[in-house]
């Protein structure tokens, strides 16, 4: 027996006499409402499909692919059912009554029942109905994955943008003694002690030899106020690490003996500012007040 969209074709006849013996009713297009909704079913997805390839919008092809997986379930459902109350609702007065038999054919595969081997496969209907299933779900995989990959694209450009910006940062730069110049007086840097460096908001780094190059820049029109970032001072003391200005401690003398004569040290400690002042003679001054 062959089951096509809108009829049954195949040796109807015999296998409705057949199952005559068991008490099975038989089999008639015009009993099942499927046939005449089956037709239209069809030509509505050829058409879906259609759009979807006119279209090319991901969104409704997963929409798509999602209706008619939906409707092969319920397809292969109302199939077993079929063959679920065909097999088990038998006349009881059948000629060939078997207690327990049910006679439910197999929805897909091989089953014996009594001396009869029921076979049951799809048919070229059926194998398109299932390729077009499995190119959908292709389709569906492709897309997702180019989603999957260009998201993956965008956090890795994301990161790599952060990674970025937090390189570009400005931070303070080793001086190079001997070598870096200072930005105001163009002299070569030759003391750690008296070094300074201003940062932009835009990440350049002036590099100076002495807080008075530093203030003096600062009124220079090289650089406005709204402009500057920060501002570092390196510690007089050990091993000459940069200090930013707003939490330095600064101690001027004349006997600081700094390289432009600004004669003032910077220092990260209270501590280390102390030995220093019991050396030299000297104030304590803040940096607002040198800005002035």
């Amino acid at each position: 027996m062959l089951i096509y969209p809108h009829k049954l074709g195949g040796d109807v006849e015999i296998i409705n006499g057949l199952n005559h013996y068991i008490g099975m009713k038989t089999l008639h297009a015009e009993d099942f409402i499927e046939f005449t909704v089956l037709p239209y079913i069809i030509g509505f997805f050829a058409l879906l499909y259609f759009v979807a390839a006119a279209w090319g919008n991901k969104k409704f092809l997963y929409f798509l692919f999602g209706l008619f997986f939906a409707f092969g379930i319920l397809a292969m459902v109302d199939f077993w059912r079929w063959e679920y109350n065909y097999g088990h609702d038998l006349d009881p007065n059948a000629a060939i009554q078997v207690p327990g038999m049910a006679y439910q054919p197999p929805l897909i595969g091989y089953k014996q029942l009594l001396n009869f081997a029921a076979f049951s496969m799809p048919a070229t209907g059926g194998w398109l109905f299932i390729a077009v299933g499995l190119i959908s779900m292709v389709l569906v995989g492709i897309e997702i994955r180019k989603t999957m990959i260009a998201r993956k694209a965008a956090a890795i450009m994301v990161i790599a943008l952060s990674f970025s910006l937090m390189s570009c940062e400005a931070k303070p730069l080793p001086i190079r003694i001997g070598v870096d110049n200072c930005e105001y007086c163009k002299m070569t840097l030759t003391d750690p002690r008296f070094a300074a460096e201003l940062l932009t908001k835009k990440g350049r780094v002036y590099k100076f030899d002495d807080i008075h190059c530093l203030l003096l820049f600062r009124k220079s029109d090289a650089v406005t106020p709204d402009n500057i970032k920060d501002e570092y001072l390196s510690d007089y003391s050990g091993d000459h690490a940069f200090v930013n200005v707003k939490t330095s401690l600064l101690l001027q003398s004349d006997e600081l003996r700094s390289p432009m004569g600004g004669n003032i040290a910077a220092f990260a400690k209270q501590d280390s500012l102390q030995k220093v002042q019991d050396n030299f003679k000297g104030q304590i001054v803040s940096w607002e007040n040198l800005i002035k």
